[in-house]
């Protein structure tokens, strides 16, 4: 059974963990974004009510937290976007990424923004299928400077129809 959880159920660290077991597949991605995912952690973790618990779930399949999913809603109406997206490794490829994406998507239409926006990169191959079954185009690509390694930074937007 697939449940999503408010992130305030889980201990400090755990989006941290999650990330770092997610992008395991390349040791690379540890080196190059190791701050900022403790960053990332800790700032959600300051800020439980009034960011994490709203913007945020972590993903519980049998009772496992799998994965999470953060979004940033500050430029509404205009759009939302998408912040870490993360499967646990040995979850991967079994679907709670895109069941995990469709519930985000779903939460965050319901704040009638105009588009939600989310960036990935070239080496993301399976992030990019997961994005692009779910309905979100890619609409540019560019050059990563700060970490090549991971290929270009690919966008991608979902155009979501008002209820005006």
């Amino acid at each position: 059974m697939v449940e999503f959880k408010k992130i305030s159920e889980f201990p400090k660290g755990t989006l941290y963990q999650q990330l770092v077991d997610a992008y395991s597949f390349d040791p690379n991605c540890q080196i190059a974004w190791d701050e900022m995912w403790k960053e990332y952690d800790h700032f959600f973790y300051e800020n439980l009510d009034s960011i994490a618990d709203k913007y945020a779930f972590v993903t519980v399949v049998d009772g496992i937290a799998v994965g999470h999913i953060t979004w940033d809603p500050r430029n509404r109406p205009d759009s939302v976007s998408i912040g870490h997206n993360c499967i646990l490794s040995e979850w991967k490829g079994r679907g709670y990424g895109k069941i995990q994406l469709m519930e985000a998507v779903r939460r965050i239409k319901e704040y009638n923004v105009k588009k939600i926006i989310v960036t990935t990169n070239e080496m993301m191959l399976p992030a990019q299928k997961n994005y692009e079954s779910v309905g979100f185009i890619k609409v540019s690509e560019r050059m990563n400077k700060e970490t090549p390694f991971a290929g270009n930074d690919i966008d991608y937007e979902m155009v979501l129809e008002s209820k005006c």
